[in-house]
């Protein structure tokens, strides 16, 4: 079996076909390695696995879109780059999130109780009195959770109606309860 796929043109041309034993020589000619890069990339074997096998899984899921003249050996490795870079990204992303989470949390937490309970409950009556329209695609949008492209769906609206109908929900509240509304309705939709 090896044999038949050191040949780097041979492999990419069964790999393109889907043949099973290519696939498996190629897992096994190159996982251990590409595990130990992987991982001096991340600093953890568990990332490190996780890159080789999202690697591994996009080419058989892709194994169409081969090149023959790839060399197999340099496009495993840049591909393991690349995971390890957008993985990266979304983890940076997700600590972006949880920083202004708990900076949002912390703002709330230097807030007076009762200035706390009065906004939530000025939030809740405002939200109440908006108009119908808005008030719904509000409460969708932000209590149900769903997009503004979902909720222009279910409800047979142009997309742009939702973000005009969205922005005047938010501009009423604005008025009414001020600058600690975003804090407000972090607390009220979390």
């Amino acid at each position: 079996m090896k044999k038949n796929y050191s040949n780097n043109k041979n492999l990419v041309e069964n790999l393109k076909k889907g043949n099973k034993d290519a696939y498996a020589y190629l897992m096994d000619t190159y996982y251990h390695k590409l595990c130990i890069y992987a991982q001096s990339l991340s600093r953890d074997i568990y990332i490190s696995e996780d890159i080789v096998q999202n690697v591994f899984l996009r080419i058989w899921e892709q194994h169409d879109k081969l090149k023959e003249t790839y060399s197999i050996k340099n496009y495993l490795y840049q591909s393991i780059y690349n995971e390890f870079i957008n993985q990266y990204r979304k983890k940076n992303n997700l600590i972006a999130v949880e920083t202004e989470y708990i900076k949002t949390l912390n703002t709330i937490l230097e807030e007076d109780p009762k200035d706390i309970a009065r906004l939530i409950a000025l939030v809740k009556q405002e939200i109440q009195l908006l108009p119908p329209k808005s008030k719904k695609i509000f409460i969708m949008g932000k209590q149900e959770g769903l997009t503004y492209l979902e909720i222009a769906e279910h409800l047979n609206i142009s997309f742009r109606t939702v973000e005009n109908q969205m922005s005047k929900a938010f501009a009423i509240i604005r008025k009414k309860v001020g600058s600690k509304v975003d804090t407000i309705l972090f607390m009220l939709l979390n």
